[in-house]
């Protein structure tokens, strides 16, 4: 088995980063090791797939951000395109990890990392990642950044339907960031309304009330004064019948759905939708994330639990 999977007793869960990807897993095992031919063969395979790239991206640079391979293979092939993408995401990743030690990165930090990101969108004419990354760094900047309205048109402009750039933009409409609740929930209700048939981008509200409630959970001494109905009053419940009307019915797989699945299936079963989510589970077929169960609970109690109920017969 993979090291990067992880099974606990039978018939649980599998966590896998890579969501099957085994080339991406394989990569990112390389990355570790101080090996960045992998990363380069894997992102090579990846035209015409936003997603699959985006999610190979953001996997390798986690790998990356505390090592220095992947400053090697740009110094080692400067005019890569990938090498100077992938560079910039594992800097703006080493800005977030710097913050997460309660040390807000100094501004020439971040202003080297955005000057990265423009030098991969300068390489990388076409790819709509380096604006994603520039996205994701603008939450690190106080109060925020003036260019987001350019940035953003710089992604819809490449895809419109970019999956993590919409939601590094929902991250950064959030109340924990640089928005609210009601802002993030109505950026996510437009998605809704211009994404097509098939697109994930459906899931988008689910993640903006998954991301409430942790935020509210986190800043309230774990209190849920106010939130009783946060799951599963009749705007949560008609957001879950679009995605399962808009997307599971039409929906053609894709790289990172795992991750959209169980927002999903978390949703259904806390609105009390559990009817439905069967179907989900099955789609599945086992892979799990922490993200969103661990915001309500052991996120494999309640996995594993709900998988067995709603599954059974």
């Amino acid at each position: 088995m993979s090291a990067w999977l992880r099974r606990r007793g039978e018939g649980a869960p599998v966590y896998d980063p890579a969501f099957g990807d085994t080339a991406l897993a394989e990569a990112r095992q390389d990355m570790l090791l101080g090996r960045w031919e992998g990363a380069r063969d894997v992102l090579a395979r990846t035209p015409g797939d936003s997603d699959r790239r985006a999610h190979r991206i953001r996997l390798l640079a986690d790998a990356a951000a505390g090592r220095r391979t992947v400053d090697l293979w740009q110094a080692s092939e400067p005019r890569n395109p990938d090498a100077a993408v992938l560079r910039a995401e594992t800097e703006v990743m080493r800005m977030f990890a710097a913050a997460r030690t309660g040390q807000s990165p100094a501004a020439d930090r971040l202003e080297r990392a955005a000057w990265l990101c423009h030098r991969a969108a300068e390489l990388a004419p076409e790819d709509p990642y380096p604006w994603v990354s520039l996205f994701a760094l603008a939450r690190l900047y106080p109060g925020g950044h003036s260019r987001m309205s350019e940035w953003w048109k710089e992604i819809r402009g490449r895809d419109p339907y970019h999956r993590e750039g919409h939601h590094q933009a929902l991250r950064y409409l959030s109340a924990r960031w640089h928005g609210s609740y009601g802002t993030a929930l109505n950026f996510a209700w437009d998605v809704t309304g211009y994404a097509p048939e098939g697109s994930p981008l459906a899931i988008l509200p689910q993640v903006a009330r998954a991301e409430h409630y942790r935020h509210r959970m986190a800043t309230e001494d774990g209190t849920v004064i106010g939130l009783t109905r946060h799951w599963n009053d009749e705007r949560a419940r008609g957001d879950l019948r679009n995605a399962l009307d808009k997307w599971i019915a039409h929906r053609v797989p894709a790289a990172q759905d795992v991750a959209d699945l169980n927002h999903l299936a978390h949703g259904l079963v806390n609105a009390g939708m559990a009817d439905r989510a069967g179907a989900v589970f099955r789609l599945l077929d086992g892979q799990a994330t922490e993200v969103p169960w661990s915001f309500t609970g052991d996120p494999e109690q309640q996995y594993v639990r709900w998988r067995n109920r709603t599954m059974s017969g």
